[in-house]
């Protein structure tokens, strides 16, 4: 299960011959980001476990799960939206639902990022599910 923009980026990808066209297209995704403002990024939306400085804010209205992120690193900012479009708009029950890894290795992520990129990714997608799952107890 991934969101519509998710499926829209996962297309785009199929068009990109190389992974050179589909690295700048998720640099060109987190460039399209609207930044953090400074006051949110605190140890509270800090995400632990990435190379690059990290922050999540999670906004979730109702049941429909929704966050901004910001990094300090361009190719992380662009690994954020890529995140964004997975999860966003879809009720916290279906963002505990999503195999983020799965849907992932489809862009081909898993097997073009650096180890410490890799790692970093799958501490955002933990925050991630840590904030829908407290959401969906709440």
């Amino acid at each position: 299960m991934a969101s519509e923009a998710f499926e829209d980026i996962a297309e785009t990808f199929e068009f990109l011959d190389d992974w050179e066209d589909r690295y700048r297209h998720v640099i060109e995704l987190g460039k399209a980001m609207d930044p953090l403002e400074d006051a949110v990024k605190v140890p509270a939306t800090k995400v632990d476990g990435c190379a690059s400085q990290v922050w999540i804010l999670p906004r979730i209205e109702g049941q429909v799960f929704d966050f901004h992120g910001d990094s300090d690193a361009i190719i992380v900012r662009g690994l954020i939206a890529v995140l964004h479009a997975l999860y966003s708009g879809l009720t916290v029950a279906e963002v505990l639902e999503v195999d983020a890894p799965a849907e992932l290795a489809r862009l081909g992520l898993d097997e073009h990022l650096s180890s410490q990129r890799s790692n970093g990714v799958r501490a955002m997608v933990e925050r991630v599910r840590t904030l829908a799952l407290q959401a969906n107890t709440a």
